[in-house]
């Protein structure tokens, strides 16, 4: 069973996949997205798919090659690596023209919940975090970060208020015992808030607080902000003219780095901006997919 593509509709009712036309999906998941403009673009279209997970571009192949897809399995090329490698690959493919790029910046459901790599502080996990196989892993950043290093995460990429004594504590509990788990590192997080408020939070308040740290260092991890603003650069090179761009954020570190971009691009005369104001999931999808609620889309085109 397919994952629940977030704002499948608004996907591509914005790329508008038309009849033969080629496709980049530079954060392939579930698929559910890809397997879509799939359909939109037989017979002879194509895309090219983009996934640091080995394991979810198995699961992928797997899919396509039970359903085999009109006998079109071919018209889908999986590419296990970073979607800020696009121009590359591009090259090393010949995968041109490109008529539209998607890029969903939110963790797939089979990250969350299967991978086994600390995504979700819900489960006790060890300390991974990493997208692919390669790279530090968070335990390796919380073993081996300073103090203000550690701070610098959680204030910049969490926005985390507490980020200088939640990183104060990791480094002193530290000395005395390793932090491997996602279990582990909430434990330090709520000593070091209640020490630091001097009465005992609620679980509301712990729950949107492991969030915030769990996101900074996954993205700091993942070097998740450099990366995107490293493909943005190359989206509107690649692009076809009329070609479309349309990437899903889920939180405003994301959202404004994409916002400002667009807005350069439009006073350069090289796009135009499709979303007025990003598109939230609606009410119908809200009841289908709780994850959805921080989504928002934007989306252009190059002019």
């Amino acid at each position: 069973m397919l994952h629940i593509p977030v704002l499948l509709n608004e996907v591509i009712k914005y790329l508008s996949p038309q009849k033969n036309e080629n496709f980049i999906d530079g954060t392939l998941g579930g698929g559910g997205h890809s397997l879509a403009i799939l359909e939109k673009i037989a017979p002879d279209g194509k895309i090219l798919a983009f996934d640091l997970s080995s394991e979810a571009i198995a699961s992928m192949e797997q899919i396509v090659e039970q359903n085999n897809y009109q006998g079109q399995k071919e018209r889908i090329i999986f590419v296990q690596n970073n979607f800020v490698n696009l121009s590359e690959i591009i090259d090393k493919f010949n995968f041109r023209p490109v008529n539209g790029i998607l890029l969903d910046l939110g963790l797939s459901s089979d990250l969350l919940e299967k991978s086994g790599r600390g995504f979700s502080f819900q489960r006790d996990e060890f300390l991974d975090m990493r997208f692919g196989e390669s790279g530090q892993t968070a335990y390796e950043l919380i073993s081996q970060l300073s103090h203000l290093e550690l701070e610098k995460i959680f204030r910049e990429y969490g926005e985390e208020k507490f980020a200088e004594k939640i990183a104060f504590n990791i480094t002193r509990t530290r000395r005395q015992q390793k932090i491997k788990t996602t279990f582990d590192l909430k434990k330090i997080i709520v000593e070091a808030i209640e020490e630091a408020v001097g009465y005992q939070i609620s679980e509301k308040a712990r729950i949107k607080i492991f969030a915030r740290i769990f996101q900074a260092l996954r993205i700091a991890v993942n070097n998740e902000l450099e990366n995107l603003e490293k493909t943005l650069k190359q989206i509107f090179q690649i692009l076809s003219v009329n070609g479309r761009v349309v990437i899903i954020s889920y939180h405003s570190l994301e959202d404004r780095i994409i916002k400002n971009f667009f807005r350069q691009q439009k006073q350069e005369g090289k796009i135009e901006i499709l979303t007025k104001k990003p598109i939230g999931p609606s009410s119908e999808e809200l009841r289908e997919n709780y994850r959805s609620r921080s989504a928002k889309l934007r989306a252009a085109r190059k002019i």
